[in-house]
């Protein structure tokens, strides 16, 4: 039986045990899909963009990017800006991930959906899959429900990232999640050093305010 599956990524550091574990499974078809837009600011999204094209190289499987478009995200997320973390933003932003993904999978005619998001200790895992269900059935998909953080999970991705130098986000990569909208970026690609620069919230403020005000697929 042919089983070709989309893996949803949210980041490089994620994906090592999912892809490595994949590959060992024998499936026919494994490809993986970055959403990105929920990532702020654009250095930030093209730093994790990069340290996954270095991954999706080292690791043998291929990755689709989604087009980095973060005023439609804001527009579904705004709304709740003052929700907190782990709470009804999130959910949404999981669910626009897992739609997204599960749109993409259909098109590529692949018979299961999965995410990396899982891993995460932090995540709700029962959450993620529900929403991952929805996603899969709404595309004619099969779930197939993974907690990467089991037996280890997330300490092995601990462990691969460190060993492939990976960049290591410190913040989930919406604009709310950071704790401080003027932080200064951390450097590294993949253990490359990158210059610092500080971001000033009253332009992602302006993006917020624009993105209320326009449909989404406008600008």
């Amino acid at each position: 039986m042919i089983k070709r599956l989309l893996l949803h990524v949210c980041c490089a550091p994620d994906a090592t045990v999912p892809f490595r574990d994949l590959k060992a499974e024998g499936w026919s078809e494994i490809v993986g899909y970055f959403y990105g837009s929920n990532i702020h600011p654009e250095d930030e999204y093209r730093r994790r963009a990069a340290t996954l094209d270095f991954l999706s190289e080292r690791e043998g499987v291929f990755v689709s990017m989604r087009p980095y478009e973060p005023e439609e995200w804001l527009v579904h997320a705004s709304p709740l800006a003052d929700e907190p973390e782990r709470g009804a933003r999130c959910a949404l932003c999981f669910a626009l991930q897992l739609r997204a993904a599960a749109e993409e999978g259909e098109r590529r005619g692949v018979t299961h959906l999965s995410t990396t998001l899982s891993i995460s200790p932090h995540k709700d895992a029962a959450l993620i899959s529900r929403l991952g269900r929805e996603a899969a059935a709404s595309r004619g998909l099969t779930w197939e429900d993974r907690i990467w953080r089991k037996n280890n999970g997330f300490l092995r991705s601990v462990q691969i990232s460190k060993e492939l130098r990976l960049y290591r986000q410190n913040y989930c990569g919406c604009l709310y999640s950071r704790p401080d909208r003027g932080l200064p970026e951390r450097s590294g690609i993949c253990g490359a050093s990158a210059g610092p620069t500080t971001l000033k919230a009253s332009v992602y403020d302006a993006r917020i305010q624009h993105a209320r005000k326009t449909p989404p697929g406008n600008s």
